[in-house]
């Protein structure tokens, strides 16, 4: 028999506890193209002359990711290709949410942004190998930001490394109150020789549809490693369904003739289906020329195009709403039950009820192009580094655009929302929605949106090395351009409030699902007709709606920011000893330089008026670093530094979105300024073996001139008073917290149980701030802020097996804000719990399983009082299986 052989018996047991572990799994095999499957002789232990163990990828990668936060001169955690390739991850914010600190959003059930320390995904600034990155925005029904990077873009299978920097250096691109995220691809001088193949299946419950992924990575260098090319491709596609009971909020003083005032009704309801066809198409390339150990240049290109092509089937239901001539909800005297200022229950007559559908096709393509130079002489370091990157969201085509068709009947409304907001509530009628009679045409709306992101980024750096208190002087500058040119048209077409059996005959379907939320109980409508978008489409969206000039409004929602930065910075390394403990660290300061331009059109009077608003920015930021090494396995660390984070270009723009079914929309506010921050680090970390640590740490981050939402009634030719949300810069809030963490492989175990390991981290933030919402004061609350965040992975990588099981939470945070008449929003405490299998065939062949949310959880929310239900959500699990190879 040979040794392998009796490997693989003598570990099938624990094949056996993994598969129990993770029962639903059935999915993803690793993507990372680092060398997982190959066993590296150095990492080779014999055992006599027959049992030789391979020692398990992901030890590997925690002895990586340890021994980067343990050598850095700043405060880092780390994350490298393997855990990313061997977790369940879709995309790099779900391999991001395994480090410390860290929280992800999983809009429809999969990472899409990231929070560092409680602050939500405008804080964070994210670099694509140390260079500034093009942003792609949300264009699905038009809530763009312009600073929130879109972790699906990045193919996770490109990646080799995620560095997130929570105690910045002087000499590091400013933006981040958060964390600097430098998301970092393969090199082929670090790889060497190699080719991957990674074929592999997603499955997801709620569509039970299998979608294919495939990805290719070929690096090849020349015999004397002076040269290397590496280049990639990916394909990569999944169907999506998400059942959503939707709630816009609650409302104050709606109903006073009947309640008299201080009381809160539900507004906008409905439930929802919604459906994403998901493909995306990624390539990479990388070439680097090492002709000398002093110089090195190295070209990276990264392009990525995804296509979401959503479709959405609603009926709305409006308590309170008034837009429509003839018709105004009256609440019925007696009817209601009140627990305390809250309606919970009522009867409202004459309520619309509107059957919609939404469909689009956005369009998402991002392109990167970096040049870096580097030279080494004797005692200097000088690197010259450029990057173009070029980010476009949009619709392909009118039809393609977010087209909304939508029916309406008009009935009594009886609700019910006693049993709180983890169940659907009672929504009754008397009106079959299902009955294509009782229906009639409501205006039909298509808003086409073309977002443009353009980043233009240079940069020099000199360092030279000393002897003595000082070992390193650097200095160096910055330039970065960047441009966000905005587009959003609304056409909307109002035939009048006929039949919609004599108007689109052939028109509308019953919904072609029969299961919605069928696991969550409740007395709500589960079905409902909807239209064909394209009957709709091809009866309402006429040339000449088509070429219609464009309406003020249009106008309004369109604009452009520019902003030209120029920073220069000098940071000085130093190095002594104190007693027996060696001190190392860095102390610096940056000068940043901002020019903003923003641009739109405000409607005075009237008239659409063409407006520029020029606003500039100086900022000192000084950095402060210490490490000292107590002892040869335990770490200290002090940090301070000065921050700062842009408003969101949205935020910034002079432009008014107004919405077209309900009395509110958002604008821009030209005038504010960054975000600035003072803050303050202290760590402690025990490095006790070679892949085991235990670390923790203080931060506390003191805030000015933090932006808040403002929300007031203005006046909109042709609409009437809306309630228009903005932003100004209100005020301060400090953040503070203490995070912890720790990881261990237990190789002090007899054999085969070395091959056990865990890690864990946990997350405490609290935050003192008040600022206001219109009227209402919001007190010790920031947006995105989770009080508590813990994960906790256990695994086994012995032989040819590698079992893990994984599970991510976090508290509940504020998710809106609300106004002086509605009420904030709440995300509630949200957990998920993913699995892996692999096995290894061979030396080069893996075969991996995968999956996300076992449990099969479910994301709630609420205002702020648990008897306002505000949304339920589920998506169902994610599967994915295959095969990885390496030739």
């Amino acid at each position: 028999m040979s040794r392998y052989s009796r490997l693989l018996r003598a570990t099938l047991p624990f094949t056996m506890l993994a598969l129990g572990l993770a029962p639903a799994a059935h999915a993803q095999t690793s993507g990372a193209a680092a060398d997982e499957t190959a066993p590296n002789p150095a990492e080779m232990q014999s055992e006599g002359d027959e049992d030789v163990v391979i020692t398990g990828s992901y030890a590997r990668s925690l002895a990586a990711a340890t021994q980067t936060k343990r050598e850095a001169a700043f405060g880092v955690d780390s994350i490298n290709s393997t855990d990313i390739g061997k977790f369940p991850t879709q995309n790099v914010a779900e391999a991001l949410q395994l480090v410390t600190g860290v929280a992800i959003t999983r809009p429809r059930g999969e990472g899409l942004y990231v929070s560092v320390r409680g602050l939500g995904p405008q804080f964070q600034n994210t670099l694509l190998n140390g260079r500034s990155v093009a942003i792609n925005d949300l264009i699905e029904n038009g809530g763009a930001n312009g600073r929130q990077f879109r972790f699906e873009m990045l193919p996770a299978e490109f990646v080799s490394q995620i560095d997130v920097v929570k105690t910045p250096t002087a000499d590091m691109t400013e933006g981040a109150l958060g964390g600097n995220i430098d998301v970092k691809t393969f090199h082929p001088l670090d790889v060497g020789n190699k080719t991957t193949l990674n074929l592999r299946g997603t499955y997801t419950s709620m569509t039970e549809k299998v979608k294919p992924n495939a990805t290719l990575l070929h690096s090849a260098t020349t015999g004397d490693g002076s040269f290397g090319i590496l280049a990639g491709a990916q394909y990569w596609a999944k169907s999506v369904r998400n059942d959503r009971w939707y709630n816009t909020g609650w409302t104050l003083d709606r109903f006073t003739s009947v309640l008299g005032t201080g009381y809160y009704t539900p507004t906008r309801t409905r439930p929802t289906i919604e459906t994403e066809e998901r493909k995306r198409v990624s390539g990479i390339i990388s070439a680097q020329w090492r002709p000398s150990p002093e110089l090195e240049t190295t070209l990276d290109v990264l392009g990525t195009r995804l296509d979401v092509a959503y479709d959405e089937f609603g009926l709305d239901i409006y308590p309170d709403d008034t837009s429509v001539a003839g018709h105004r909800p009256v609440l019925v005297p007696g009817s209601y039950t009140l627990d305390g200022n809250t309606v919970v229950a009522a009867t409202i007559n004459d309520v619309r009820f509107m059957a919609s559908r939404e469909y689009s096709l956005n369009r998402h393509d991002l392109v990167s192009v970096g040049l870096k130079q580097v030279w080494k002489p004797e005692g200097w370091n000088v690197s010259a580094n450029f990057n173009w990157s070029y980010a476009h969201s949009f619709h392909p085509s009118y039809a393609e655009g977010t087209v909304r068709s939508r029916m309406m009947f008009f009935a009594p409304l009886t609700y019910d929302a006693s049993g709180g907001y983890k169940v659907i509530p009672t929504f009754t009628t008397p009106v079959d929605p299902t009955a294509a009679a009782n229906y009639v045409i409501y205006p039909f709306n298509i808003a086409p949106k073309n977002s443009k992101d353009w980043d233009w980024y240079a940069r020099l750096d000199v360092g030279h090395d000393m002897d003595g208190f000082l070992s390193k002087i650097a200095a160096g500058g910055e330039y970065h351009w960047r441009k966000r040119d905005y587009w959003r048209r609304d056409f909307t077409v109002n035939p009048g409030q006929q039949p919609v059996t004599s108007f689109v005959p052939n028109g509308i379907e019953q919904l072609p699902y029969d299961d919605f939320l069928s696991d969550v109980p409740g007395n709500a409508p589960r079905s409902w007709l909807v239209p064909i978008t394209s009957v709709f489409y091809d009866k309402m969206f006429t040339d000449a709606v088509a070429n219609a000039p464009l309406a003020p409004g249009d106008l309004r929602a369109s604009y452009v920011v520019s902003e030209k930065t120029a920073s220069a910075y000098v940071r000085a390394d130093y190095a002594f000893p104190l007693g027996g403990i060696d001190v190392t660290g860095n102390i610096g300061v940056r000068y940043v330089h901002t020019d903003q331009v923003a641009s739109g059109t405000l409607t005075i009077g009237t008239a659409p008026t063409p407006a520029s608003f020029p606003k500039t920015f100086n900022n000192w930021l000084p950095s402060f670093n210490l490490r000292a090494e107590l002892s040869p396995t335990l770490v200290a660390r002090l940090a301070a530094s000065r921050v700062l984070t842009r408003p969101n270009v949205t935020q910034s723009a002079p432009q008014i979105s107004v919405s077209t079914d309900a009395p509110t929309g958002s604008g821009g506010n030209p005038e504010l300024v960054p975000f600035l921050a003072s803050q303050f680090d202290g760590s402690l970390e025990w490095y006790f073996n070679r892949k085991g640590s235990l670390t923790a740490a203080l931060f506390y981050k003191a805030m000015d001139n933090y932006i808040t939402a403002q929300n007031i009634n203005v006046e909109i030719p042709g609409r009437g008073t809306i309630l228009l949300s903005t932003q100004v810069n209100g005020g301060d809030a400090k953040v503070y917290g203490a995070e912890a963490a720790y990881n261990q492989v237990f190789t002090f175990l007899p054999k085969p149980l070395d091959g056990l390991g865990f890690q864990a981290s946990y997350t405490h933030t609290s935050v003192r701030a008040s600022y206001t919402a219109g009227a209402r004061t919001i007190k010790d609350q920031l947006i995105g802020l989770s009080k508590n965040s813990f994960n906790l992975v256990g695994f086994y990588d012995y032989g040819p097996v590698s079992a893990r099981l994984s599970y991510t939470w976090r508290d509940k945070y504020l998710s809106g804000t609300g106004s002086t008449t509605q009420t904030p929003s709440y995300i509630d405490a949200f957990g998920s719990l993913d699995g892996n299998l692999s096995f290894r065939l061979t030396d080069k062949t893996m075969l991996s399983v995968e999956a996300i949310n076992i449990a099969g959880a479910r994301q709630y929310s609420y205002s702020d009082d648990p008897l306002r239900f505000n949304e339920i959500h589920y998506w169902g699990r994610t599967v994915l299986f295959g095969i990885r190879t390496e030739f």
